[in-house]
């Protein structure tokens, strides 16, 4: 018998958790039919003697939404030995929308998540009006990974609200036609829906983003769009205060999960330095609420961030910040530099937020002035020292200095290595939390597999290599309800990664190309010790390049 592709003598690590063993692995059809010591044929063969073979790795977070027009490839994910994403979380995205939309659903993707109007405007497609049509232009255009879709609750609000979206609940009629159409997304293989309740969320005109008004009896409504159809899941941004579960949001999971029958996902859980006992508070409280089906999302990696203060998504959490969003950069100029912004920054400052006021975890990057290029690298507390003064007029004048040029580095979350350590071992959690897709131009957290391979299992040894790759496959796939993905089985899907052990790892930081729609500047994560990403059965990436195939697909529930 004559196989697609045979994969010989690898280390099979098969997604269950199970102990590694020497097997090899046949894939026709695009599905594995064999594994073990497979005799005969095959179009192609890999010789993994001294290599790993895993299942891809299943990103359950991503915001590739729009970039599928212009890249169906959704790199850099591929690189990593991703081969499914899912999109449409945090309750933003493009679809359903009619043309009248278009404008507020591109601010409310740069607002919430740190996307390019320009790059939008130029590289979306808007071949669709519908939910459903979105998921058939995917397949049409064609892709290399797999694709797999929640509903963001943002753009159905305002396919039947429009405008009201932003300022209120829907009334009942409302919220009916908005499960009629949530129900036509299922039916169409969405995996659930999204929505979230994070303030910092902040949608066009520097508004709540439109699924924030949504309260508890609507949110009841869509969560029976769920139980009816006996399928999918809800993914929520839930906490106001990054890591800290209160007991509101205890009653927004408790009643989710309830109405729903169904998973919530909920985000996030990250290491606070300045609140250590955040993470453990926060799953203590919800433990009743895991036999339910609670499952919080958490981060592989420390959360660092470029930024630069025309669009300040680090600061977000301040109201004070709302008012430079969508404004002219000479406007901005002049809120910055007003002494009534900066006295109400520095009051937020001493509140509960993301960002602590801390400048010493804040600094310069990049300059666009070649006569401040000596400042780079030096931390916001340093330029304060330097100048006398304190951090908030320290980082707006040297900003204002540079016309709004300077790129800040802003390290604040996930920097604790044993508690991070801690919450990769739970198995309560879900490891995601990627972005892949978002805020392109100040960070790039896609390769979070390789991270997990090479700095916690070899370098750190915080988990064995059979319970990282069950974390990352099998365990988002069963959440999901991708049940033909995650584990090497004959009969699943040929979804696989092949990588060198001893060198399989990512950056701390991207590095900058210039490819976007215009090009415009993104972070993107190169990886390293990834020799293929096979998705059904075709290498889409191998030697460190993608190979131009498109054999994914988009799933459906």
């Amino acid at each position: 018998m004559a196989f697609d592709l045979v994969i010989k003598g690898g280390l099979v690590v098969d997604g269950t958790g199970a102990p590694a063993r020497r097997a090899d692995v046949a894939v026709s059809g695009g599905r594995i039919v064999e594994v073990g010591q497979v005799s005969g044929g095959a179009k192609r063969m890999i010789d993994a003697g001294d290599r790993v073979v895993a299942p891809g790795f299943v990103d359950p977070h991503t915001h590739y939404d729009a970039q599928i027009c212009w890249d169906p490839a959704v790199t850099p994910s591929p690189w990593h030995g991703v081969t499914t994403v899912m999109l449409g979380n945090c309750g933003v995205g493009i679809a359903p929308s009619r043309p009248a939309g278009r404008n507020t659903a591109m601010h409310d993707l740069v607002n919430v998540e740190g996307m390019s109007f320009d790059v939008l405007d130029r590289g979306i497609s808007w071949d669709w009006e519908t939910f459903p049509e979105f998921m058939n232009s995917a397949e049409r255009r064609g892709v290399a990974a797999n694709l797999a879709f929640l509903a963001p609750l943002t753009p159905f609000r305002y396919y039947v609200m429009g405008d009201k979206a932003i300022d209120r609940p829907a009334s009942p009629a409302e919220a009916a036609r908005i499960a009629v159409l949530l129900e036509e997304a299922m039916r169409a293989g969405a995996y659930g829906f999204s929505t979230t309740q994070l303030p910092n969320h902040i949608g066009h005109q520097g508004r709540p983003l439109a699924c924030r008004n949504a309260d508890a009896a609507e949110l009841k409504t869509y969560a029976n769009v769920l139980k009816r159809a006996g399928k999918g899941l809800i993914e929520i941004a839930l906490t106001q205060q990054m890591s800290v579960l209160s007991d509101e949001n205890l009653e927004v999971l408790h009643a989710l999960l309830q109405e729903s029958g169904r998973p919530v996902t909920w985000l996030s859980l990250l290491f606070r330095d300045d609140i250590p006992g955040a993470c453990d508070d926060s799953l203590r409280k919800s433990a009743h609420l895991t036999a339910m089906g609670s499952v919080p999302q958490i981060c592989a990696r420390p959360l660092t961030r470029d930024m630069d203060l025309r669009a300040p998504h680090s600061f977000l959490s301040f109201a004070s910040w709302h008012t430079i969003l969508n404004k002219p950069p000479e406007e901005q100029k002049r809120i910055l530099s007003s002494q009534a912004f900066r006295n109400q920054f520095r009051q937020e400052l001493k509140g509960p937020a993301q960002f602590t006021g801390n400048w010493d975890l804040m600094a310069v990057s990049e300059v666009g002035s070649t006569a401040l290029k000596q400042h780079e690298g030096k931390t916001v507390a340093t330029l304060a020292k330097e100048r006398g003064t304190d951090g908030v007029d320290a980082l707006l004048d040297f900003a204002l200095e540079d016309d709004l040029r300077t790129e800040f580095a802003v390290a604040f979350l996930n920097t604790n290595q044993e508690g991070v350590a801690k919450l990769l071992r739970n198995t309560t959690t879900l490891i995601g939390l990627s972005d892949g897709g978002a805020h392109l131009g100040v960070l790039c957290d896609a390769g979070y597999t390789t991270y997990m391979l090479g700095h916690w299992v070899r370098e750190r040894k915080a988990l064995s290599l059979e319970q990282a790759v069950q974390r990352m496959t099998s365990e988002p796939a069963a959440l999901f309800g991708i049940m033909d993905r995650g584990r090497i089985a004959p009969g699943l899907a040929g979804d696989i990664a092949i990588f060198d052990p001893a060198t399989v790892g990512s950056a701390e930081r991207g590095v900058k190309r210039y490819d976007l729609p215009g090009g415009a500047k993104r972070f993107v994560m190169p990886s390293q010790g990834i020799d293929y990403t096979i998705v059904n059965g075709v290498p889409i990436f191998e030697n460190g390049e993608m190979t131009g195939e498109s054999p994914g697909k988009v799933l459906r529930s």
